[in-house]
């Protein structure tokens, strides 16, 4: 499997240092869809703050990612659900730190969550080849 980035820059608005417009990925054998997942610790509680949340939310991607022995280095697409616009650099930042400054398409968008205390909530589309 190839990851490819594909990121024009003529005809188009620039991406940002933190994001790619696309990611082709050849000769996948697996995708692994993951939901909408939240900074939750094993109880189901939200810890209070934002950066908090993120760091339980990432560890919380990376137990889900190693279920299906991927890593990080998989994701290939991520959407993040963000309360408040405000959350908007410190999750960028914690999402460039939890891919290790690896570019992939990326949006986010601003939302009411189910339960206040939800402050963000990411789903990733990851691709890998097939189990050993």
């Amino acid at each position: 499997m190839q990851m490819i980035p594909r990121n024009p820059t003529d005809g188009i608005y620039a991406a940002t240092g933190d994001y790619i417009h696309a990611m082709e990925v050849t000769a996948p054998q697996r995708f692994l869809f993951v939901s909408g997942t939240m900074g939750l610790d094993a109880d189901g509680k939200a810890p209070a703050g934002l950066d908090a949340q993120l760091a339980l939310l990432w560890s919380n991607i990376r137990r889900i990612l190693a279920d299906a022995g991927m890593t990080t280095d998989n994701v290939v697409r991520l959407t993040s659900y963000l309360r408040d616009a405000a959350f908007a650099e410190t999750n960028q930042n914690a999402r460039v730190q939890a891919l290790g400054g690896r570019r992939i398409p990326t949006t986010a968008i601003v939302v009411e969550t189910l339960t206040p205390d939800w402050l963000v909530e990411i789903e990733v589309i990851a691709a890998a080849c097939a189990l050993a």
